[in-house]
């Protein structure tokens, strides 16, 4: 990969892993569709979210202008998840419990908000209630449950659109398979995920993260 071509790819990444972390209140609209939700189909989807324990994905990030990168999400509730990006990419998001981290190897810098300001509160956040902010939104078939989760009395934790299909062997019969975030400039980023497994074994150290701050200091 060129210079050129990487810095262009490190620059969208950063840019979509920001919307991602952070977020800033937005409109998102799904064209209308002729499938309206199920009754209970929020029901579902709330307990879908609260039977992960924990969850371990491949991952796919896409921002506004198609450009993706990859890498592997690991969740554990709650408030717990950790984006490892591909190798190319010297970035980390990752949340411990309290707070959302965005850190950039490349320039030494590490950005925090605590979780509830972020999108994937929605995830993360015991203290969100999704049924309460939570709305269903119409889809292009029957076995998709799309919820739109926004907090109008705080706007500033931001907007997630989380889509589900319905999978038997998924905890509460729902699959989460991808969600939106959009930030107020209109930034759409969309994360997609595969090859999800549940109930897996991860300890609380895969939610800590080298410091680069720290490492680049010089002794003395």
């Amino acid at each position: 990969m060129s210079t050129l071509s990487f810095l262009t790819k490190r620059s969208a990444t950063a840019a979509a892993a920001l919307a991602l972390a952070v977020g800033i209140p937005a409109t998102f609209a799904i064209a209308p569709a002729p499938v309206e939700a199920a009754v209970g189909d929020l029901d579902k989807a709330v307990a879908a979210l609260r039977g992960i324990s924990t969850m371990k994905a491949d991952f796919t990030q896409t921002d506004r202008n198609g450009q993706s990168v990859s890498g592997v999400m690991t969740l554990k509730r709650p408030g717990k998840i950790r984006f490892q990006y591909e190798k190319s990419v010297p970035m980390l998001v990752v949340s411990n419990g309290k707070s959302m981290y965005l850190i950039d190897y490349e320039v030494n810098q590490v950005q925090r908000w605590p979780i509830k300001n972020s999108p994937l509160g929605a995830l993360l956040d015991p203290s969100r209630d999704v049924k309460k902010y939570g709305k269903l939104m119409p889809t292009e078939h029957p076995d998709v449950v799309s919820i739109q989760v926004r907090d109008t009395s705080h706007p500033e934790y931001g907007v997630i659109t989380l889509i589900f299909q319905r999978d038997a062997s998924a905890p509460g019969g729902l699959q989460l398979t991808h969600w939106v975030a959009l930030d107020s400039q209109n930034h759409r980023t969309t994360v997609r995920l595969r090859n999800q497994r549940y109930g897996v074994s991860v300890a609380d150290s895969a939610f800590t993260f080298r410091d680069p701050r720290r490492s680049s200091r010089r002794p003395g």
